[in-house]
């Protein structure tokens, strides 16, 4: 069994930032955004990171270079979350254990919470761990759906849920923690059948529960750490919040 690896996404191109700077590449408190998320990752444990690039790869990869532990796939085209993963899959060919797939403009997450969806991926034999949180303020985020004894059932995203779903307050944050195999098979499956036309990594968990597999959907982390950074304004309640936590 290797270490975790964690592939982190950094490929798209956010129009909301109005800035030419990648996304992932805006700084708080004198570091780029991403490397929050890189340090998260290694406290949990994991000792490989795949970042995937797409919107000025060349410019991401310069910046993160000299991080040894670092290594970069590309997306081309931007179809989702399902296949930005799906790119990491040669890097991946040859690894046997766990791994964190997370986003690399949630600067807010800590360690601890990502090696707690490891542990829990690692003690309940998962094929997929859902780290969720819960929160009101859930617009526009993918809902969790459980069964009538609350396990997990899946995750559907805001544009795709019923007025029954809109009302459920426990979300996907969009970090998972997978066993590598179990991964990369489940999105050999995974079809652009939602409003987006997109190919969704959420969809992964559903097609694994489907198949027998055990998936969880664990509250392991708060909404601050899910809080992804999409505006100016959020850029900057982000650095007041890692300022405040000193």
């Amino acid at each position: 069994m290797n270490d975790p690896v964690a592939i982190i996404l950094a490929a798209g191109k956010s129009k909301r930032m109005k800035s030419e700077t990648p996304k992932v590449l805006h700084e708080i408190l004198g570091r780029p955004m991403v490397e929050y998320v890189l340090d998260a990752a290694r406290e949990a444990g994991a000792t490989r990171m795949v970042v995937v690039v797409g919107h000025k790869a060349e410019v991401v990869q310069e910046a993160l270079k000299h991080h040894e532990d670092v290594e970069f796939a590309l997306q081309t085209e931007q179809l989702g979350t399902g296949h930005a993963v799906m790119m990491c899959r040669d890097a991946l060919a040859e690894h046997d254990g766990p791994v964190l797939v997370l986003t690399g403009d949630t600067p807010l997450l800590k360690g601890t919470s990502l090696a707690g969806l490891l542990s829990d991926l690692k003690e309940n034999d998962a094929a997929c761990v859902v780290g969720t949180a819960t929160t009101e303020a859930n617009e526009g985020l993918g809902r969790i759906v459980r069964d009538s004894e609350g396990n997990f059932l899946r995750i559907v995203e805001h544009k795709d849920a019923s007025p029954e779903e809109l009302q459920i307050q426990e979300i996907n944050t969009g970090c998972f923690a997978y066993d590598c195999k179990a991964l990369f098979e489940a999105l050999t499956e995974v079809r652009p059948e939602n409003k987006q036309g997109e190919l969704y990594l959420t969809d992964c968990a559903e097609i694994l529960r489907n198949k027998g597999r055990n998936v969880l959907a664990a509250e392991r982390l708060t909404i601050e750490e899910a809080m992804g950074v999409n505006t100016q304004e959020q850029l900057a309640e982000v650095a007041s919040v890692m300022q405040s936590d000193g």
